[in-house]
């Protein structure tokens, strides 16, 4: 044999962490960064919740709400790219949950946060699949010839097809190697980047007349009759919803650390800057559609071309219409969306399928040994990616009956998801700073104010998210999304007590370390 090839300063890191490589290093700063970007989406956040959160307190509070969701996202990235830092792993929130808490609390830390974060990418996937049927359903509307005009509105049960459609190709595209989805995610971060540029220019320009811009950042108005919420606070409360929604994912570049090179360094890196890019795009792509708005109270009525269903359909097809008398415009733009909501779902099952690859490594899912293998000529983990893609699917099975699939599917995803940031977050904040092994990025005496301002605003996320959206509360209005967290997470805590805490010890290293235990 030759000399050992040089090692990575990541895979270092990894290895006093006691894994060995298994995952090839083939992703670079670039594709780590577009992942995360195309993990957090411009449009898959933003266009699906845009018209709920603009009718419950109308443009400004939408509007602001998302520079104050901003404001404390950077809090909360700030945390986690300092411990990013620190422990280059895959499936690294859990793996930093375990180490942060050490032996006592580790094994019952890593458990909440392996299981809120498998939730949370699982429903993030139904998210996508149902949004992108969604856009679908508008599209073929318009090409068919509108609501108005005998255009064709799939029905529920061709709804439920696209859904599942869309999560069983995802499923077949990350069962075949790496490389094509690395390529692909490339392609999502330009059609995301130039998308967003040419809707976020174009939409206010075509748009025959625009809102005046008192309007888009000082107009405030409820609407009790369709909402049935009248309460100022509760309404503003509920407006936030679609920005802080959309804001988070970043965390998808701590999922790949150990598939990056420098990951010690480009994982903080990445985290930050998608943020940053978010941000940004996000203000610009929702004063975008609010400016452009033609009659507000007309995108919600059930007989306008896009059937009531879908808002910033309605505003691109008003725009493109009122202009040039045809909706051609519009049917592309939407295909953009679109094309946005097919890029994310493949990368959120990639991110899920790894989580449940690095907790049945460590046997912390039952038949774990189905799981845990991995393609020999592919090496990816197809076994969990077909389990994430069964799940995701079953999840979308009330579509038949239920009005707000969407938002308990929504709740439960970002509750999951963000749920398991916290945890890491919270250990970090009470542990000895002496125990605290700092990486190249390093937040110093700053710490615990950043990890306490992060920790309480992700609590108050969650709780939001639990809430009723539409009053009176009846079976179709209803949203699901407390029972089924409860339900879900009271099993998962109930077999940790009556038998997990016996054997779970958190991440099982793979490397032995001469003859200690671990």
């Amino acid at each position: 044999m030759g000399p050992e090839p040089e090692m990575d300063s990541g895979e270092k890191r990894l290895n006093e962490l006691g894994y060995k490589q298994e995952l090839r290093r083939e992703m670079t700063l670039f594709k780590t960064l577009a992942i995360s970007f195309s993990t957090m989406t411009l449009f898959t956040g933003i266009t699906p919740l845009y018209g709920s959160s603009l009718l419950y307190a109308g443009p400004a509070s939408l509007v602001w709400g998302w520079v104050v969701v901003s404001f404390f996202t950077w809090f909360v990235g700030i945390a986690m790219a300092e411990i990013c830092s620190s422990f280059p792993t895959t499936g690294s929130l859990y793996f930093w949950a375990a180490h942060l808490s050490g032996p006592k609390w580790g094994p019952f830390a890593s458990w909440c946060c392996a299981w809120l974060e498998t939730i949370g990418l699982i429903a993030g996937i139904g998210t996508q699949a149902y949004a992108g049927s969604q856009t679908l359903q508008s599209i073929i509307l318009l090409c068919t010839g509108t609501n108005k005009g005998g255009g064709y509105f799939a029905p529920k049960w061709l709804f439920l097809c696209m859904y599942i459609g869309l999560t069983i190709i995802w499923a077949i595209l990350n069962t075949f190697a790496l490389q094509v989805i690395a390529f692909i995610d490339i392609i999502s971060m330009w059609w995301q980047v130039i998308g967003g540029i040419v809707i976020v220019i174009m939409l206010p320009l075509v748009a025959p007349t625009t809102q005046s811009a008192s309007y888009v950042f000082t107009h405030f108005e409820t609407s009790p009759d369709s909402t049935g919420v009248s309460s100022k606070p509760y309404v503003v409360i509920l407006s936030f919803l679609v920005s802080q929604y959309s804001l988070y994912g970043y965390d998808a570049a701590a999922h790949l650390t150990e598939e990056t090179k420098g990951a010690d360094k480009n994982g903080p890196i990445a985290i930050l800057s998608s943020i940053g890019l978010i941000s940004f795009f996000g203000f610009a792509y929702i004063l975008a559609l609010t400016f452009s708005i033609q009659d507000f109270s007309y995108l919600y009525d059930p007989s306008n071309e896009t059937a009531g269903a879908f808002v910033p359909a309605q505003i691109l097809y008003d725009a493109f219409h009122g202009r040039y008398q045809n909706s051609t415009g519009a049917i592309i733009l939407l295909f953009i969306i679109w094309g946005s909501f097919f890029f994310g779902g493949l990368s959120i099952t990639t991110s899920a399928a790894r989580v449940v690859y690095a907790l049945s490594r460590d046997k912390g899912i039952p038949y774990s040994s189905i799981w845990r293998q991995i393609h020999p000529k592919h090496k990816v983990p197809s076994n969990a990616v077909w389990l994430c893609a069964a799940i995701c699917i079953i999840l979308g099975l009330p579509i038949l009956k239920v009005n707000v699939v969407f938002t308990a599917i929504t709740s439960i995803c970002t509750i999951g998801w963000v749920g398991g940031y916290a945890v890491p977050i919270f250990a970090r904040m009470v542990m000895a700073e002496n125990n605290f092994k700092a990486g190249p990025f390093y937040l110093g005496k700053a710490s615990r104010p950043i990890c306490l301002i992060a920790f309480l605003w992700i609590c108050y996320t969650c709780c939001v998210f639990l809430l009723p959206t539409l009053y009176p509360i009846s079976w179709d209005t209803f949203n699901y999304a407390p029972v089924a967290l409860g339900v879900g997470l009271g099993l998962i805590m109930l077999w940790w007590l009556l038998d997990a805490r016996k054997w779970f010890k958190g991440p099982v290293r793979n490397i032995d370390n001469g003859n200690e235990k671990v």
